[in-house]
């Protein structure tokens, strides 16, 4: 439905340009057409073929713009609702300085076309001062409210960088790497109150899961739709003491290196489950909370000589091994345990070899 009267104001826009275009020919060649009704025609035939050619265009550009307001629909979802706020009145501000812009025009007109002309250019000027309003608006949350405060003396720099002076340093403070998001065990470990301080996603991470999300990939896709899904559930919790920060680097291209100089200028510590990341960041001295260390760290703590009923569930690589796992996926191994392959056992610690893949139990039946 929508289509349809956007293409049929399309045709009455490209009728009244067709109208114009005739007139202003018929001015340049300086014919004098004595007829009122062949004036009329031509000016009809003019409208009807810019009208069908604006037509059939309207549906190529109602398409694009169909796509670009999805893609809208999605960058707004994932915006705080105050910067949300702040970019609608930049919109506005911009509205108003288009008004003021485009009031000379209004009066001004041209031989044989009128002020036709002039009318599109305000449309152009409307549409372009809205944008760029919304644009400095929602680029700069922080410091846009402040140019309308006399007491501060904020100046507005060419990049969205901030430098060290500006941000607070502060030990509460945990940044999130898109690994952990898209992860997701994030969310249980806030769900049981173990963090505490503010949790931020800058909107650099935001944009690399979106550019995920959007991959030819399928699992990449769904894991980017997973870690938008998290954010999602985070933004949600009330509880949560949560900020999106808009703290951009342009000079840097990679992420992470934009977490880590994040990270350096605010004190912050880098939630991540990114292998690399955590060397670069402990080398730069830079404290990191890895989900994967956390899950190590809770895992079943025995010693050789004590007792553990397991059940084996499968054969092992070497003979007559059988393989069993605890509740929290350590791996037990089950010497001459092939034989009891579906049955709950009681056995005793041998010994435990701690690897890279993660921790292995050798037992011995006690039957």
């Amino acid at each position: 439905m929508f289509n349809r009267i956007f293409r049929i104001m399309f045709a009455v826009i490209g009728a009244i340009l067709g109208i114009s275009v005739i007139k202003l020919i018929l001015s340049v060649v300086a014919i004098t057409i004595d007829s009122s009704i062949f004036l009329i025609t031509i000016n009809v035939l003019g409208a009807l073929i810019f009208a069908v050619l604006f037509y059939f265009l309207s549906g190529v550009i109602f398409t694009k713009m169909e796509d670009n307001f999805k893609k809208l629909e999605k960058y707004l979802d994932q915006m705080p609702p105050m910067t949300v706020a702040i970019g609608i009145s930049g919109l506005i501000v911009g509205l108003i300085l288009a008004f003021l812009a485009t009031r000379p025009l209004t009066s001004l007109t041209l031989p044989i076309v009128g002020n036709s002309i002039f009318v599109l250019l305000s449309i152009i000027i409307y549409v372009g001062f809205g944008l760029l309003g919304w644009r400095i608006a929602s680029r700069y949350p922080d410091k846009y409210p402040q140019l309308f405060q006399k007491v501060k003396d904020v100046k507005l720099t060419k990049t969205k960088s901030i430098n060290q002076s500006e941000i607070s340093k502060d030990n509460l403070l945990k940044v999130i790497d898109t690994s952990v998001l898209i992860d997701g065990r994030i969310l249980d470990i806030i769900k049981i109150n173990f963090l505490e301080g503010k949790l931020v996603i800058p909107e650099f991470v935001l944009e690399e899961l979106q550019h995920i999300a959007d991959s030819p990939d399928d699992l990449k896709r769904e894991r980017g739709r997973r870690g938008l899904d998290v954010v999602k559930e985070i933004k949600k919790d009330r509880d949560i003491n949560l900020e999106i920060s808009s703290v951009d680097y342009p000079d840097i291209k990679e992420v992470d290196s934009k977490l880590l100089k994040y990270a350096q200028d605010t004190g912050a510590k880098i939630f991540t489950n990114d292998y690399n990341l955590n060397k670069v960041a402990d080398v730069q001295g830079i404290t990191v909370l890895n989900i994967n260390d956390l899950a190590n760290a809770l895992k079943t703590k025995v010693l050789p000589g004590e007792s553990m009923e397991i059940e084996v569930i499968k054969e092992g690589k070497s003979r007559n091994q059988g393989v069993g796992y605890l509740e929290d996926g350590t791996m037990v191994v089950v010497e001459d345990g092939k034989h009891l392959i579906g049955q709950h056992i009681r056995t005793t610690v041998t010994s435990v070899l701690q690897t890279s893949a993660g921790k292995m139990i050798f037992v011995k039946a006690k039957e």
